[in-house]
């Protein structure tokens, strides 16, 4: 199927691995052009289609600076993923976790997103089209899980934020939607410091039982394994396309049947 994506204009934001990384390439696998955004942009070098820009989006006028960059080389921005976040993994209960806890997964999980999105949203209106791809993640209402307790809290204002808009500037023909992954196979869940080894190592287990104790632990996914940094990516490609274009203030849930939903 052409997703009908040819040309288009997409900043990538933690695009240097991970779901960020599977994002750029599929995109850039479809002929657009990709504009891809990482504080470390190694990774990135020689991707056909893609220029990496180093910048630390915890900057507050980060954001803005990547789009007016973006504008400068291609003249427009017609899609934007808002992929960057992270996770500190909270062992000792909610009493432990602190002010300063929930502003630092604020600012991760949240402020870049919505700064991210109010700097696109006005070369978006101006030209009377765009779509935003918002990553959340199912820790926005899973169980809610205690041990990444602020992680939630912030991709819960994710969600919320990608409903406003999606509802304020429809009419102005631009898309808001949001997608939220369970588990993944990447560095946040399954690195040496990552969820599943620190949650595994607190627990008295070695790593090789790491993977199928976290999703015992979350409920139990029905695929019985950790989704792809592909298969987030295929979903995300799909509402940036034309092909979605009825698709609007929703999030969807990639997560291998960890939620029931009905």
């Amino acid at each position: 199927m052409d997703l009908m994506l040819r040309n288009k204009v997409a900043i990538v934001t933690g695009a240097s691995k991970g779901i960020g990384m599977a994002v750029t390439e599929a995109l850039a696998d479809e002929g657009v052009l990709v504009v891809a955004a990482a504080r470390r942009v190694s990774s990135l070098q020689g991707l056909e289609g893609v220029t990496a820009i180093a910048v630390d989006l915890f900057d507050v006028g980060a954001p803005a600076e990547l789009v007016q960059r973006t504008l400068e080389m291609h003249g427009r921005v017609d899609i934007l993923v808002n992929n960057i976040g992270a996770a500190r993994i909270r062992l000792n209960g909610f009493l432990e976790v602190t002010d300063d806890d929930f502003q630092w997964a604020m600012e991760v999980n949240f402020f870049t997103t919505l700064r991210a999105s109010r700097a696109v949203l006005k070369t978006m209106v101006d030209q009377g089209s765009g779509v935003i791809v918002n990553v959340a993640s199912v820790n926005f209402s899973l169980q809610p899980d205690g041990s990444v307790i602020d992680y939630g809290t912030a991709k819960a204002a994710v969600i919320n934020l990608t409903r406003a808009l999606a509802d304020e500037f429809g009419s102005q023909g631009i898309r808001v939607n949001a997608v939220s992954p369970g588990p993944v196979n990447t560095d946040l869940w399954l690195s040496e410091d990552g969820i599943a080894e620190t949650i595994a190592a607190a627990s008295g287990m070695d790593s090789r039982g790491s993977r199928d104790f976290v999703l015992a632990r979350m409920g139990g996914a029905a695929t019985g394994r950790f989704t792809l940094p592909e298969e987030v990516a295929g979903l995300v490609t799909y509402l940036a396309s034309p092909r979605a274009a009825s698709i609007t203030g929703v999030n969807y849930l990639i997560d291998g049947g960890l939620q029931r939903t009905y």
